[in-house]
Order: structure tokens, then C-alpha cells, then sequence
């Protein structure tokens, strides 16, 4: 068996430790999203990955991620993300939990501590981290 795909590319894999994480993406006021696993860093094609951090009693601006699917898994602390046509309706989660944000859903992201950053894996279903703010939602915190 070669090393090589069905077209005879040679496989590359590519292992992204955090010193090499790039904040050259999207970000959103109080969160900071690092790079990890797109086109511009490792080749990928299909998916964008990434590693964020939601400081001690910051939240986000309201935004959506345009037509990509997000998909989260939560580290470390608890966040809160303030969905619904209000931004009303709250969904609180948890280190070792896993967070699924459709296509266009406007919303906004809370840490529930003071004191704890909240660490996250985010991946996206686009090859970027689309960030859409929405300045003028009329229920924006």
C-alpha cells in the first residue's frame, strides 16, 4: 500500500501544536478564537478547527456564523450562549460537553464565571471561521 490518495497526492499529516495557533481569523469582541486546522495552515479542504477562549466575565457581541455549521466542545468552565428571536432563550454549557450552533443562528456567549477562563474546541463545517456581527439586533445586551 502507498503512502498516497487516490489522485497520488502524498499524505500530509499535520500535527499543530499551540505555539503555532493563529489569531489571523474571525474573532468576535470577549472571545478569542486561535486557528488551527484550515487551508492556510494545514492544507485542510472541508473544515475549519480551532481553540477559543471566553475570558472571566467577558461576553461576545451578537453574531452569527453565516452558513456554517459550528460545533463545540467546551474544556474547561461554563458558558452560556443567549439564542431566540429576544435573545432570551439561554443554553448553559459544560466542560466535557459538546455545543451544536446551525447555519445562521444569531446569538451571543457569556462566561458564567468571574474568576474561570472557559476553554473550547470549536470546528466549523466551512473552510473559515465566519464571524457575522449583527450591531443592530434590538435585544444586544
Amino acid at each position: 500500500m502507498s503512502g498516497g490518495s487516490a489522485d497520488s497526492r502524498p499524505l500530509d499529516v499535520r500535527v499543530v501544536p499551540p505555539d503555532q495557533r493563529d489569531t489571523r481569523t474571525a474573532q468576535t469582541p470577549g472571545l478569542q478564537r486561535f486557528e488551527a486546522v484550515s487551508a492556510r495552515l494545514t492544507g485542510s479542504q472541508a473544515m475549519w478547527m480551532g481553540y477559543a477562549v471566553l475570558e472571566p466575565g467577558a461576553r461576545t457581541g451578537v453574531h452569527h456564523h453565516g452558513a456554517s455549521e459550528t460545533a463545540i466542545y467546551v474544556i474547561s468552565g461554563v458558558t452560556r450562549w443567549w439564542v431566540g428571536d429576544r435573545l432570551d432563550d439561554v443554553r448553559e454549557a459544560r466542560a466535557g460537553d459538546f455545543v451544536f450552533i446551525p447555519p445562521d443562528v444569531v446569538h451571543w456567549e457569556q462566561n458564567a464565571s468571574d474568576t474561570e477562563p472557559v476553554e473550547m474546541v470549536v470546528a466549523r463545517s466551512s473552510q473559515e471561521a465566519i464571524v457575522v456581527a449583527v450591531l443592530d439586533h434590538p435585544y444586544a445586551p
